[in-house]
């Protein structure tokens, strides 16, 4: 299981940013992807994820402002950043729980990108 992230970048305050994370693999089951962010000294946190539910959670950081979506077929999930914040500068990282047989799911992390919001 690979998660392939791209898309982060500069982007001036109130820019926007689109991010990409495609999984390569077999997989049984997916029972969450998503993005995770951490920025110098702090933990990583919660963006967004999307569940099996159908349900997607954000950070309440980024409501209003950032979405998630996934297409299904290629196992990829985007996050659509708008209205970027200083404070949103931090490396992200693609996040897939699932399995790829019956049994436990597996937390997978794919290698992060780096997102800076400067003028």
């Amino acid at each position: 299981v690979q998660l392939q992230a791209s898309g982060g970048g500069l982007v001036q305050p109130g820019g926007s940013l689109r991010l990409s994370c495609a999984a390569s693999g077999r997989f049984f089951r997916i029972n969450q992807m998503g993005w995770y962010r951490q920025a110098p000294g702090n933990k990583r946190e919660l963006v967004a994820v999307w569940t099996s539910s159908g349900r997607t959670n954000y950070a309440d950081s980024v409501k209003g402002r950032f979405t998630i979506s996934r297409d299904n077929p290629s196992n990829t999930v985007y996050l659509e950043m708008n209205s970027l914040k200083a404070e949103d500068t931090a490396v992200y990282y693609c996040n897939l729980v699932g399995s790829t047989h019956i049994g436990a799911p597996t937390n997978y992390w794919g290698q992060g990108t780096q997102v800076t919001v400067s003028s």
